[in-house]
């Protein structure tokens, strides 16, 4: 697995900074103030995972005024999507190899 790959799954590792990703996904670009209502944590405290998450290359900032908006950044779960495939065919051949054996034991 390659470092990017790593950061994605060390950010999305957290529950609290999944749960922003996955508010950010469904609603879209949202405040600061707006991911803090119905977070459970303190602004200060969204605004690190924020950080995290942007570090990562999953959301992206924009300055209007005094506020900031954050969205997601799709493509960045690419790696993501790549790895889980790489392991689904992994594990097709080790069931495949599997199902044979037992096909062979039965015989």
């Amino acid at each position: 697995m390659d470092n990017a790959t790593d950061t994605l799954f060390t950010a999305l590792a957290d529950p609290t900074r999944r749960a922003l990703f996955e508010r950010l996904c469904r609603d879209g670009s949202q405040t600061v103030g707006g991911l803090t209502a119905g977070a459970g944590v303190s602004q200060p405290a969204v605004s690190k995972h924020l950080a995290v998450l942007k570090r990562a290359g999953l959301v992206e900032d924009r300055v209007s005024g005094r506020q900031s908006y954050y969205s997601v950044r799709r493509q960045a779960l690419d790696p993501l999507v790549t790895w889980a495939r790489q392991m689904e065919a992994f594990w097709q051949m080790r069931f495949d190899a599997l199902d044979d054996l037992l096909n062979r034991m039965d015989q």
